[in-house]
């Protein structure tokens, strides 16, 4: 018989105008991997700051093992054994990984750190359940995937029995999702109990052993996962059919909007080049795909492309104007929109209300005013229109921006980005975070402005979105385009290749 390690009975969240969850039960047994999964604004991440300590629930109970618990801090929760994980990470760059991992936990060597025992605990830990870590690293030279285990082993060193990980794999390559898949299994074999929130369907059928499915706040139910087909979960998720491919009818392109010619960046210090003789054309009417793990130049053709970054070589010609020699006011004021590929760090002010993050592209342009004074009658008038159109989740137009979901928070840079009529749209991870409904609506409007004449350029890490919403795709592998295939002309082992690093014309 299943032992229940945590049981969440009739759990409500009330946030002015918002009822975040709403009488939400949820059973975790011991040893097993329990998938969270709901749209984006569900209330997932709400109930799991709950567990947390880090909300207090407006009515309900909590019981670990049995017991009654309750939190009136996050010290409290990780005292009696959870451990969270976030989508973004809570680590310090400059600081080592024994530094990170003893921030906040009991020192008992007195007034100074004892480092050395700490590394020999992290050591021990790594090495047990297969997490490869270097303690003395610094935690800002590390790689995406080798941050995340550092979290992990920073909640198991701090005594988690029960772990959350909350979007755990919206940043990783497939190859350190598949890293993180071992090491989870390796967790539950040693009687740990994980809680995984996903939008991922895919993942949660092939990792977790139930589901609690969330929908508009409440839970709807659970079920054993392998009785449930990602159809099945996507239905639960949004309560309606998903559709998994897209209407995207053939034709004509127009002229060249984007033509990228020899583009190259030299790394900061010598050695390889971050970029090396980039040549693409993007032509209206087409979605150009780039494909690659990241890491592999393709941030930083992005930021070449919308004035980040200045030091580029070669010419990117957009309708007669060489975009590496402008600024970023200039591109963005020239018919080019932007989804930046970090929405909090550069695609939205956290702390503003999304009526002035809704304008941060054309707030001095005159669309919302003259005269150096904005119109704030027609900025509101703005702002409920665009909440409307892209089903944002918010109790309104003057919520601030760290409020929302993460996926909602993705919902505003994109409605801003498509409401300014572009003739080029930049799209880096477009759909990162995003739940599946809300994918496909991104992925419908892409091509909307594909069909209505606009020159599209995604950039993303997922080769099905990749192959699904393309009509052509470069390959990316350290710097350089390996080749340019069509998605009907190639198929995922090809493209795996390429992004391996071997060139198109050297794949039989």
């Amino acid at each position: 018989m299943s032992i229940a390690m945590l049981e969440m009975k009739n759990i409500s969240k009330q946030f002015p105008g918002v009822l975040a969850n709403e009488d939400v039960n949820l059973t975790v047994n011991k040893g097993e991997v329990h998938a969270l999964l709901g749209e984006n604004g569900a209330g997932k991440s709400t109930l799991m700051n709950i567990l947390c300590g880090l909300y207090k629930p407006t009515s309900g109970e909590i019981f670990i093992e049995g017991q009654p618990v309750k939190f009136a801090s996050a010290k409290d929760s990780m005292s009696i054994g959870i451990g969270m994980v976030h989508q973004h990470f809570m680590l310090i760059p400059t600081l080592s990984v024994i530094e990170n991992c003893l921030i906040g936990s009991k020192n008992k060597g007195g007034l100074k750190l004892d480092t050395r025992s700490a590394a020999k605990s992290l050591s021990e830990l790594a090495k047990k359940y297969s997490m490869n870590i270097d303690p003395s690293a610094l935690v800002g030279s590390l790689s995406v995937g080798e941050m995340q285990r550092v979290e992990i082993i920073k909640a198991l060193y701090r005594g988690a029995r029960i772990l959350i990980l909350d979007e755990p794999t919206a940043v990783l390559t497939p190859q350190e999702t598949n890293e993180l898949f071992k090491m989870i299994r390796g967790l539950k074999q040693h009687g740990f109990t994980v809680l995984f929130i996903s939008h991922k369907l895919n993942e949660v059928k092939e990792i977790s052993d139930r589901v609690t499915v969330l929908r508009l706040g409440r839970a709807i139910g659970t079920y054993d996962t392998e009785d449930c087909s990602v159809q099945d979960l996507a239905r639960l998720m949004v309560g309606r059919d998903v559709k998994f491919t897209v209407d995207k009818k053939e034709q004509q392109t127009g002229k060249a909007v984007l033509s990228l010619k020899g583009v190259s960046l030299l790394r900061k210090g010598g050695g390889a080049k971050l970029l090396d003789d980039i040549s693409l054309d993007v032509h209206a009417g087409e979605i150009v795909g780039i494909a690659g793990v990241d890491g592999n130049g393709q941030a930083e053709l992005v930021e070449c492309l919308t004035g980040i970054i200045c030091e580029a070589e070669g010419e990117a010609d957009y309708c007669g104007k060489d975009l590496l020699k402008c600024s970023t006011r200039e591109i963005m004021s020239s018919g080019i929109s932007h989804i930046p590929q970090d929405r909090q760090r550069t695609g939205l002010v956290m702390p503003m209300p999304l009526t002035e993050n809704f304008i941060l592209q054309d707030y001095y342009t005159g669309k919302f005013g003259k005269h150096g004074f904005l119109d704030w009658k027609s900025v509101g008038e703005s702002s409920d229109r665009l909440i409307r159109s892209f089903s944002i989740k918010a109790p309104g137009k003057e919520e601030l921006a760290q409020n929302l979901s993460g996926g909602n928070q993705q919902k505003v840079v994109v409605a801003r980005e498509i409401n300014r009529s572009p003739r080029l749209i930049i799209a880096m991870h477009p759909t990162r975070g995003l739940d599946v409904g809300a994918i496909e609506y991104i992925h419908g409007k892409l091509i909307e402005q594909r069909d209505n004449g606009a020159a599209v350029l995604l950039v993303s890490t997922e080769m099905e979105e990749i192959l699904k919403i393309s009509d052509r795709i470069a390959v990316m592998y350290e710097g350089r385009i390996m080749g340019i295939v069509r998605p009907k002309e190639t198929t995922a082992e090809k493209m795996g290749l390429m992004m391996g690093g071997n060139d198109l014309a050297k794949i039989s």
